[in-house]
């Protein structure tokens, strides 16, 4: 009797050798069906679209020239943003970031704050019981006056913007 040829293909060989070959195409295969469905529904490579708008200023009332700017940032990208800053020509002194919190048994505090997040497809809205921009007041602002901001974000840049002066009583908050 003949022993087979070691490198002559068999059925069994064949057979291993096409599985072995199968295994990673198939994961390929899943792997792009998986990449295109992302792709497909918008969620790859989507980078942070950043807008702004409801911009209110308070009005500082008493001796201080302290006050606060709220906005309304909304993030319909595929990626976070951070704001990272916030300037104005018309309040050139600097400007913080902040965060009010409870502290308990009626007190509160606030933290300074180097970025603000602005979640992916979602938003960031500022408010005197939140996130709030610290600053100094013009000289001669008066209710209604229109006050120019810009916002810096980390990815989308800088963004133009108004808030509205207004007092706080007249806030809705």
């Amino acid at each position: 009797m003949t022993e087979p040829n070691p490198w002559r293909p068999t059925g069994r060989r064949l057979t291993e050798a096409l599985f072995t070959a199968l295994t990673p195409i198939a994961a390929c295969s899943v792997a792009l069906a998986v990449l295109t469905t992302w792709v497909g529904a918008g969620k790859a490579g989507s980078p942070a679209r950043i807008s702004v708008a409801a911009g209110r200023v308070f009005l500082p009332y008493g001796n201080t020239t302290q006050t606060a700017a709220f906005f309304d940032i909304t993030n319909v990208g595929g990626a976070d943003d951070r704001l990272i800053g916030v300037t104005s020509s018309a309040a050139p002194q600097e400007m913080t970031l902040g965060r009010h919190s409870s502290a308990g048994d009626g007190a509160a505090y606030k933290a300074d704050l180097k970025a603000a997040t602005v979640p992916a497809g979602g938003e960031l809205n500022m408010s005197p019981h939140g996130l709030d921009v610290t600053l100094r007041a013009g000289a001669g602002w008066r209710a209604g006056d229109l006050v120019p901001f810009t916002l810096y974000f980390e990815h989308s840049g800088p963004v133009e913007t108004e808030a509205v002066v207004m007092r706080p009583s007249g806030s809705g908050w």
